[in-house]
């Protein structure tokens, strides 16, 4: 009889990291989804001749991080986190800047760089930002100062074909915006049939900070931002 061995892969240091505080989020964090497509076509047609008139390469994480930026402005409540205060006891402290961490597959494993300030910062910063923190990402050159801050979290999985899918929170954001590959989708538009590239945006939330009509709202603000994108330039 054949014997086979059982293969042992040892975790690198990340991936330590990201499984306990993936973990201690799940213990922590009552969460609930909510799920709903944005109409891109529009963004992606005219991404490229953005890209050139900007002088800068511009993604479509770009976009999702500048809509999430604009829209965390509108209802700040999605980058809240509870605290405890020792005369209120537990209240929901807003942080004043918005910190978009945007998920990265290295060498090392999962990263999360973050943006800061996005609110602040054009569609053309964030996209020369957004290259080369990826690109230290993926050369094992990202600082730990990179890492820092983060206020809400995006992961895009377009890129491999995923349609949709749910992210978890991570500590200590509230919210996290899970993004899938834009489907070519027939749609009903202006009493006709039209083949629409849609993009299924999932947001989890923590329920404790947000409510599902806040959140719900919040959600289709990111959606009405990526479906006019001249708006976000």
């Amino acid at each position: 009889m054949e014997h086979h061995t059982t293969t042992q892969v040892p975790l690198t240091r990340i991936q330590k990291l990201i499984g306990k505080r993936m973990l201690a989020s799940k213990h922590s964090k009552p969460c609930f989804y909510l799920e709903r497509k944005a109409d891109v076509t529009e963004l992606m047609a005219r991404r490229h001749k953005i890209s050139k008139a900007l002088g800068v390469k511009v993604t479509s994480n770009t976009f999702l991080i500048r809509s999430l930026a604009l829209a965390v402005h509108e209802y700040p409540l999605a980058i809240g986190r509870l605290e405890t205060n020792n005369s209120q006891g537990q209240v929901i402290s807003i942080p004043p800047s918005v910190n978009v961490g945007f998920a990265v597959n290295s060498p090392q494993g999962l990263v999360v760089p973050v943006i800061r300030d996005a609110h602040e910062k054009t569609l053309a910063e964030i996209a020369a930002e957004e290259r080369a923190l990826t690109r230290k990402a993926r050369s094992n050159k990202v600082r730990l100062t990179d890492l820092e801050g983060e206020t809400i979290a995006l992961s895009n999985l377009g890129a491999y074909g995923t349609d949709a899918f749910w992210g978890i929170v991570p500590l200590p954001t509230s919210t996290i915006l899970s993004v899938g590959n834009p489907d070519r989708t027939i749609v009903p538009k202006k009493g006709h049939l039209a083949v629409r590239k849609m993009m299924s945006l999932s947001l989890a939330v923590d329920h404790r900070v947000l409510n599902g009509a806040y959140a719900a709202e919040f959600l289709c603000r990111i959606a009405e931002r990526l479906q006019d994108p001249t708006h976000m330039i």
